[in-house]
């Protein structure tokens, strides 16, 4: 027994009626378990019970022994004073206000199939803590949480967004700017591509758009990444550029030896994605106006089919040729880019003007792409679980990740099915 099943047991009220108060002996019905408290403090908010013929209303502390109140020092605590019921597993000592009052106290039971099932959920080596119960789970309780799953998973994505809003002095065309470098450098090279796009402001690089080979001198130049004796006439060029451009606008470049390269696909290689990047800036205007106002996701993709230079077709590198190969964006890279950046800065636009409907029209988008292919999916697939979307996909990450590897079962609306359901 821990405090987690009885917080579970009381907050669902899982339990027979009426208890018995052990100090008294009197009746104790629950009117009212209350609201649960995460932060420190009593453990259920303004709970209604009925003590014998006196109906109170407060908070409620829970433990799984009565001693374990005095252990954690509740009787110096001012917090506490207003418990009008000690909630345990075992009451194996009294327990009094600061005043010296006893506490009202019930002991919670649970059925012995009820324990056993949380024991197992907790310690089976499963990756799937219910993998045998999941194919049983009721199918609107499950389409309900996934979609709650795929919501909380983008709100966790809106902190990255939120602290570039901060440190763009909340500018969003900026913070749309730096989202999307930041996702163009996938996991390996985030932070170098942020670091890029910061050393070049977008109102600076927006006055040579037009410019396609300026355009690309600021950013493989504040990449660190141009040559220093650069032998072939397109990077010669890239050079001559970004050496004027950085002294007129007084750029400072990022050190080179932040990016990453070993173990990559080549077509992911930081030059190959800060070429995407640049062909982008170059082709686009107002990229995030524009794209607040599209209904289908088709409309967002026409905006980042944009050709790279042809160089960036025979090259990985600055000065290694290769055998041809055509480099622009595919479906799996925008994909990602719906997923990690165009999805989440929306939410969070949304939500910070009060627009509704550009939530609803960001969730829908999820569901106009193609799921994930990766280990957690395919693990769910196996166990009969489908993704039809990206929504999908996203909240079996985002459940797997902060709930099925956590252990948080009875936080998991397929967890507290499992809890509270015979299934046969």
């Amino acid at each position: 027994m821990n405090e987690e099943l009885l917080h579970f047991l009381w907050k669902r009220m899982l339990f027979s009626q009426p208890l018995t108060d052990c100090v008294t002996g009197a009746k104790v019905e629950v009117l009212n378990p209350g609201q649960h408290n995460h932060d420190q403090g009593p453990d259920f908010f303004d709970a209604r019970i009925k003590i014998g013929d006196v109906t109170w209303a407060g908070n409620v502390e829970m433990h799984v022994k009565a001693s374990d109140w005095q252990k954690h020092h509740h009787q110096t605590d001012s917090r506490y004073d207003s418990i009008v019921l000690h909630v345990v597993w075992q009451n194996d000592q009294p327990v009094c206000r600061a005043s010296g009052e006893l506490i009202p106290t019930v002991e919670l039971s649970c059925s012995d199939d009820m324990r056993q099932r949380y024991q197992y959920l907790m310690q089976t080596r499963d990756w799937l803590p219910c993998e045998s119960f999941v194919a049983k789970i009721n199918s609107f309780v499950m389409a309900q949480w996934r979609q709650r799953l795929a919501i909380e998973r983008i709100e966790d994505k809106t902190k990255v967004v939120a602290e570039l809003f901060a440190a763009t002095n909340n500018n969003w065309e900026e913070t749309f700017y730096q989202l999307l470098a930041r996702t163009y450098g996938l996991k390996v090279n985030a932070e170098p591509f942020v670091l890029m796009a910061q050393s070049l402001p977008l109102n600076v690089v927006a006055r040579h758009k037009h410019n396609r080979l300026q355009v690309e001198a600021l950013v493989f130049g504040q990449a660190g990444l141009l040559p220093d004796n650069p032998t072939e006439e397109y990077t010669q060029l890239l050079v001559r550029e970004h050496t004027f451009l950085r002294h007129k606008y007084n750029l400072t470049p990022i050190d080179a030896n932040v990016w990453k390269f070993a173990r990559m696909h080549l077509s992911n290689t930081p030059p190959v994605r800060l070429a995407q990047f640049a062909a982008l800036i170059y082709e686009s205007s107002s990229l995030m106006s524009k794209i607040v106002e599209c209904e289908h996701i088709a409309e967002i993709k026409k905006y980042f089919d944009a050709d790279i230079s042809d160089y960036w077709h025979t090259h990985y590198n600055f000065g290694k040729e290769s055998k041809r190969a055509i480099k622009g964006i595919g479906n799996f890279t925008f994909n990602i880019l719906v997923i990690n950046a165009i999805v989440p800065f929306m939410f969070y636009y949304a939500k910070s003007l009060a627009k509704p409907h550009l939530i609803d029209r960001a969730l829908s988008w999820l569901e106009q792409i193609l799921p994930e292919d990766n280990n957690i999916i395919r693990s769910w697939t196996n166990v009969g679980v489908e993704c039809e979307n990206a929504s999908d996909s996203q909240a079996l990450i985002q459940l797997t990740n902060c709930y099925c590897k956590q252990r948080r079962c009875l936080h998991c609306a397929i967890g507290n099915q499992v809890m509270v359901h015979r299934f046969t």
